[in-house]
Order: structure tokens, then sequence, then C-alpha cells
């Protein structure tokens, strides 16, 4: 026993171990293959390497037990205030009434609604040709003395050309739906208008940043102390956002709030997959992010209790003090530990896994680990550009599409979820609805994922959101609100699925040289795309429908082009020279593309290779 456990230690490649990797397609395997059969890679039928290749921590722990169960969830949990911070400038940036501040005691002898008649300035409306307030612009006259001997229906006999037109210096807002917000306190309308979307562009520019750097800070420091940092970091700026003076102060905490989010998710998702193995990566991965659309619900409860925006902030930043913790509870990563060496710290957490999971260790499991990171020192690890995301013709083409595929899927995903205020009714109830349709979307992904593969779903659930967005475009001026409110939940259903399977599908198509710089840059069109996202619906004014068909056209089109990609297969490829000979193999009623582990799915930036 002990013998064949050491050869099965002897045969394992280095890279395996981060996020359980099967690597049952060796360079040295394929070439070998290649001599015997002349096909490339192995079949997706082959099973002799399947028990050999199984990579140790599995091995030792089981793939999936009451240890890992645990701390499934309880990492999923990081998702709830990272979420609020992302969603919560929906309701404290809300559009609300409001109108120039009038002379003292002027509301004394007359309503605010005749102040704004007897005041205001009036213009037709571009899109549906009735008389507008203009609450940025009034008539300039003395209203104090002019009040004191006329009549307020005297008043509106006056013509209004005879008084001067004057922009307003300040304003008066209707705060009774969502209490004191931004807008209010900083004077974010008229000719501010526009920094409102920059505080929301802000935060996901720090968003596209983090998605791109935390890998790298987690992949050098370990995914524990990556995740309890952030999460003091997230306390701290969400604290600080909450008693901020200036608008100028606020922009740059938002800015850090959003790099140090994505942070979280990210670390704490990498850390879920690297303690499960098998088909649990597939099912962990995809039930991680249940929290997500669980947390639009909650955050709409606590918008609607906690008025007022600087309330909020401290509703939606101090629960993250029970995370804290998790620094006595959750252990490093295993498969982190073995790659960087760190045997002993490895042993530690895998006998407590075993004892909880009563799955006992191989007797000599500090050997197999041993040996394991003798043969990783003897290795090395390749160095890679990111040249070589377009060196040959095949992996170029995946890059360029997977880049498409990303900006297509964070525009329409984002420009539905960021915009429900935006899409009519009320924004409490929008909320609530759009996270009930996203959940049955992330459970029933899970089966689209383990039984019908990537490629095809992705393409019909992007372009079926974007038909969805489309058909509100063509309804009536005079439909039912709910009608086209149920058309966007329908879109915002199909894209919630391709956003679980995207992720997982690209980390499939990227070979293991490559992967981690892949996923990465792959974030760099989604960053571009997120900026674009609160300026969306500034298109409204020159057509109401205009931002839902350019979101509608953009998913169609992003659907479209994952037909120009491979189906992935049964396990994962490990070279640039293996994705070519697959592909060109792939017409081969033999072989399908790229041999990847349908189980042994990753999609963080943060993967270890």
């Amino acid at each position: 026993m002990a013998n064949n456990t050491d050869k099965w230690a002897e045969e394992q490649e280095p890279n395996s171990f981060l996020l359980g990797e099967d690597r049952s397609v060796q360079p040295g395997f394929v070439r070998q293959n290649r001599r015997q059969s002349g096909n490339v890679g192995v079949f997706k039928d082959d099973k002799r390497t399947e028990k050999i290749h199984e990579d140790p921590v599995s091995m030792a722990i089981g793939e999936f037990g009451r240890w890992q169960a645990m701390l499934t969830l309880i990492l999923s949990l990081l998702n709830l205030p990272c979420t609020w911070h992302i969603f919560v400038l929906t309701f404290q940036g809300a559009d609300t009434d409001f109108w120039c501040t009038p002379p003292p005691g002027v509301l004394n002898r007359i309503s605010v609604d005749q102040w704004k008649i007897l005041s205001g300035v009036f213009s037709e409306s571009l899109t549906t040709n009735v008389s507008v307030y203009d609450p940025c612009h009034y008539r300039n006259i003395n209203y104090d003395s002019l009040l004191a001997n006329n009549s307020y229906e005297e008043l509106l006999q006056r013509k209004s050309e005879q008084y001067e037109i004057k922009a307003c210096s300040s304003w008066q807002f209707n705060t009774t739906e969502f209490g004191d917000t931004i807008t209010s306190e900083w004077n974010l309308v008229c000719d501010r208008k526009e920094l409102k979307n920059f505080a929301e562009m802000m935060f996901l520019m720090g968003v596209a940043f983090g998605g791109f750097f935390s890998g790298l800070v987690s992949d050098r420091f370990g995914r524990k102390k990556t995740l309890m940092a952030s999460l003091i970091m997230q306390l701290a700026l969400g604290i600080l956002v909450a008693i901020c003076p200036w608008f100028e102060f606020y922009l740059v905490l938002r800015f850090i709030l959003g790099f140090v989010c994505v942070s979280i998710v990210f670390s704490g998702f990498v850390l879920c997959m690297e303690l499960v193995g098998g088909k649990w990566l597939t099912i962990a991965g995809v039930l991680y992010l249940l929290p997500v659309p669980m947390s639009y619900i909650i955050i709409s409860g606590i918008a609607y209790i906690c008025r007022g925006w600087r309330l909020l902030q401290w509703c939606v930043t101090l629960p993250a003090v029970f995370f804290l913790v998790l620094h006595w509870f959750v252990p490093e990563s295993p498969r982190w530990l073995l790659a960087m060496g760190r045997v002993e710290e490895t042993m530690e957490v895998l006998q407590k896994a075993s004892k909880i999971n009563k799955h006992p260790l191989p007797v000599n499991m500090d050997k197999i680990l041993k040996q394991s990171i003798n043969k990783f020192e003897i290795n090395g690890k390749p160095k890679v550009r990111v040249s070589d995301l377009f060196r040959t013709k095949n992996i170029r083409k995946i890059s360029l599409v997977l880049y498409i595929l990303w900006f297509s899927l964070y525009l329409v995903y984002y420009g539905l979820v960021l915009n429900l205020s935006n899409i009519g009714g009320n924004i409490y109830i929008n909320t609530i609805i759009s996270g009930l349709v996203e959940i049955p979307s992330i459970l029933i992904s899970v089966v689209i994922l383990l039984k019908m593969g990537r490629r095809i779903p992705l393409c019909l659930t992007m372009v079926a959101g974007g038909i969805a967005c489309l058909l509100t475009t063509i309804l009536p001026p005079d439909t039912d609100e709910w009608i086209s409110l149920s058309l966007v939940m329908a879109g915002k259903f199909s894209v919630s699925s391709s956003n679980v399977i995207m992720p997982l599908y690209t980390a499939e198509l990227f070979p293991t040289v490559i992967r981690n710089l892949g996923v990465g840059t792959s974030n760099i069109p989604a960053g571009i795309a997120l900026i674009m996202v609160p300026y969306l619906w500034n298109l409204s004014p020159l057509s109401k429908v205009l931002p839902l068909l350019v979101l509608g056209t953009v998913s169609v089109i992003g659907g479209l082009s994952v037909l120009m990609l491979p189906e992935t297969g049964s396990y994962l490829s490990d070279t640039l020279e293996e994705v070519e000979d697959c592909i060109s193999t792939s017409n081969n009623s033999q072989k399908k593309y790229i041999d990847t582990i349908s189980s042994n799915v990753q999609s963080s930036p943060s993967e270890k290779e």
C-alpha cells in the first residue's frame, strides 16, 4: 500500500494542487499518446488516469465533507456586505423631487407646490411633449414683497416674460421616501448632476482594478491574510464613508472600497474552491454566488427601514464586524500552503479537516506532501507574458472573443442591476423581485454546468436576455408598467445564469500556463463596461427605450459570439501547443476541445498555477 502511494506521489504534477486541478493531460503523457495513437490529449471517455492523478488534498480529506460544507457556507456569506456596498448607492443617491430654495418666509404664505408653480420655469419635454418643471432655474422677482400685497392667484396672472430667469444656487429636496441622500447633501443636481454618476463610476472602477490585482496579492500573501486584511479595510472604509464631510473625499473612499470589496469576494471564492474537489468544485463555485441575490432582497428591507444615506451606510457596514471572527475559524488554503512549500502547516490543516470529516489521513501523508514539494521545486514555474494571449491563431481568437463576452456580460448584467430605479415602478419592490428571479437562475445553472456544458447554454442565456430587453422597446407607450418590468426581469433571470457560467467557461478555455493571466486580463474589458454603466441611462433623453435597446443589442451580439468558441470537454489543457493541436483536430469525432474536467473549474483570477 505504501509503495503504491509513493508511486502515486511521484507522478503528481506540482501545479495541480491549487484548486484541485486534474492534470491527467501531462505534457509527457500527451507526447506518448501522440506516438501511440496519433491523437491529441486524452479522450473524454478514457478513465485510466482519473484515480492515479487524484490531487493529494482531496485524497487526504475527501472531495467534500462536513468540514468543507461548513466553511463553504461561511465563506459564501462574505458576499452579503460586499454586494450591499455595491448596490447601496441605488438608495443613497436615488433621484427625488427638488426645487429652488425660496426666500425666507415665502413658504409661510404659500405651499411648496404653489412656490414651484409661481417661481418655476417650464419647458416642453422632448420625449412626451408635455411641459415639465425646470428645478434648475427660477423667475427672479421680489416674492416676499409681492406676496405681502397680492394674493397667490393674482400673481399667477402676471406674465413670466416680465421677469429675469436665473439659475438656482441652492435647493430643497423631498426626503419623504429616501431621507437625506448624497444628492441632497452635496447638491448633485443640475450642472453637478453628472457627479452622482461619477461617484458610482469611482466605486466600479475600484472593482475593476481590484478584480485584476487582488489575485496577485492573494497568490503572494495567501488567501486568508488577504481576506482578513480586506475585511478590516472594508469595515474601516465603510465607517469613514458614513462620517465623510466632503464629496471629494467620499469619491476616494468609494474607489478604495470597491477595490477592497472585490478582493474579499475573490479571496473567499478561491479559498472556497481550494477546500473542495471533484464535481464539488462546480457545485460550490456556483452556490458561492447564491447570497448575492439574497443580499439584494435584504438591502431593500434595510434601506426601507434606515432612511438617510449616512444611517444606511452604518447599517451595511457594521455587520462586517461579525466576519472578523473568521480569523480563528477559517484556515489557510491547504493547496496554497502546499504550493508555497509549507508542509507542516498543510499537515495541521489536513489533520483538523480529517477529524471533522471522519476521513483518516494516509499513514505516510507527510512523505507524500514532501515529495510533491520536491517535484515542484525541481520543475519550477514557466514564465508567461501578456503577448502569449495573442501568440497563436486559436488562442488569439479565444482571448479576443472572451474580451467581447466579458464586456457584453458586465454591461448588461450590471446595467440592469444598478439601474433598477430607472426602469420604472417602486425601487424597493424592483430590488426584491430582482433578487427573487436570480435565485432560481443560479440554482438551475448548477444543473446546466454539470449536464449541458458551457458553450450552448451561455449562448442561449445571453441571446434570450437580450431578446427580452429588446421586446421592451417595441411595447406601445400606454402599455402597463408591469409588462415592461416583467420583460426586464426575464432578461435579468437569463443573464444571471450567464453571469455564473461565464467565469467558469473562461477559466477552462485558457491553458494552465496562462490561465491566471487570461482570467485576469478579462477584467479589463469588464472594467470598461462597469465604468460605462452609470452613464447608460443618460441616453434616455434621446429616446426612452434607447438604454434597453443598447443592452439588448449588446447581449445578443455577445451571445452569438460564443459560437466562435469551442466547447470544453473533460480535462484541462496545460500548454498553448495543446490548445492549438486540440482545436485543429476538434472536427474529429474522437476529440473535443481542450479536455477539461467539468468538476474541476475555477473562475477567479486568483488561480495559482
